[in-house]
């Protein structure tokens, strides 16, 4: 297979044109970001902000010249937006509201839950997973976003691979698995790629994810959020009307440090926190069935009380559902009769009882600028 290089890239890039400007996209200095791993190619073009939906062809014809060049497998182009004015805005600002742009929920998308953690390595993604397994298994339409930009697990996880189809050539059909539609960054670039993108790049991609998709009729769509409170989740608040938030934990002090951030920069930005789950909460030897506390245990209820919130349930440390999840086949539909899979289902259904109970049409968050 022959080498890509970014010369050739650059090169099929120069027959881009922005038609205001008539020149091409590379001599303008709109291209950043590339990443080209294995004939998988990946890259920014920025733009004012004003001219996003006029853009659009112009980012297609940008992937198919770079598709066009031999050896290159997949090509992805993310729209970024620059604001200059936000740029060259002094550091001392006057306190102000931002005016919060009026957005539509996902058209056929009845709910949108975040489920986000404010550390990594607390098992959000294979509690993520099982979730929305179990909330397809109470006879809902479920989707999954995986929105780890930079670290996507749901295509493993949920025992996909391969690539997403574009019918029109605009918007993605998501990949689909267990009754489950299916959509992440992993599907478009190899799994150890590394993406070296910077926040505004990411934000661009995951509305792209978000709102390019045909996710047809859902129930709920579950959002796999990045760990910490960054970028994705801010664009996530911002973007659309999230019924709310599910924390996720584990039971020692330094986790809980970090979910306390979570659920504060969920509260701030007017996202009802659903509840919390304590992950990894405890140990039960499958030999001799004795238990251990080996996190600590109980610390994620406590959190819950304290922050008058509701707490949603115990995962156990298990080997089989770490097992289950690295195979693609979570516990939830590998062994749904076991009782792992019975804590799952138990989650889901309060999970559901908060979000028809909150509505899934809350007002857009004010955004306080300091």
């Amino acid at each position: 297979m022959p080498t890509v290089t970014q010369e050739q890239v650059l090169n099929a890039l120069k027959t881009v044109v922005d038609p205001a400007k008539n020149r091409d996209i590379v001599s303008l200095g709109m291209i950043s970001g590339m990443v080209i791993k294995d004939g998988n190619v990946g890259f920014s073009v920025e733009i004012d902000p004003k001219r996003a939906e006029q853009f659009e062809p112009v980012r297609q014809a940008a992937e198919e010249a770079v598709d066009a060049i031999p050896g290159v497998l997949s090509v992805t182009a993310v729209l970024t937006a620059h604001s200059a004015a936000q740029q060259a805005a002094p550091k001392q600002a006057p306190r102000r509201q931002a005016a919060a742009p009026a957005r539509e929920m996902v058209p056929g998308v009845k709910h949108i839950v975040a489920v986000a953690s404010g550390k990594g390595g607390v098992g959000k993604s294979t509690v993520a997973a099982n979730l929305t397994l179990a909330l397809a298994a109470a006879g809902h339409k479920v989707g999954i976003l995986d929105a780890d930009i930079y670290g996507p697990s749901q295509p493993r996880m949920m025992g996909l691979s391969g690539r997403p189809q574009s019918p029109d050539g605009k918007r993605l059909d998501p990949m689909e698995n267990y009754g489950i539609k299916v959509m992440s960054m992993g599907f478009l670039v190899p799994e150890d790629t590394a993406m070296i993108w910077r926040g505004p790049m990411v934000m661009s991609a995951l509305q792209q994810l978000l709102r390019d998709v045909n996710w047809g009729e859902l129930d709920v769509l579950i959002v796999d959020m990045p760990p910490g409170t960054g970028d994705a989740q801010l664009t996530m608040a911002q973007e659309v009307p999230l019924a709310g938030a599910v924390i996720v934990s584990t039971p020692q002090d330094i986790a809980l440090l970090d979910a306390r951030k979570g659920i504060n920069m969920f509260e701030k930005v007017e996202v009802p926190v659903l509840g919390i789950i304590e992950n990894m909460s405890y140990f039960s030897c499958p030999h001799c069935g004795e238990r251990s506390d080996i996190f600590s245990h109980g610390g994620a209820r406590a959190e819950a009380e304290k922050f008058k919130v509701d707490f949603l349930g115990e995962v156990p440390l298990d080997i089989l559902i770490r097992q289950t999840s690295d195979e693609g086949r979570p516990i939830v539909v590998s062994n749904p009769d076991s009782a792992h899979s019975k804590v799952f289902r138990e989650i889901a259904d309060r999970v559901w009882n908060r979000i028809e109970g909150a509505g899934a049409l809350r007002k857009m968050p004010n955004i306080v600028m300091q």
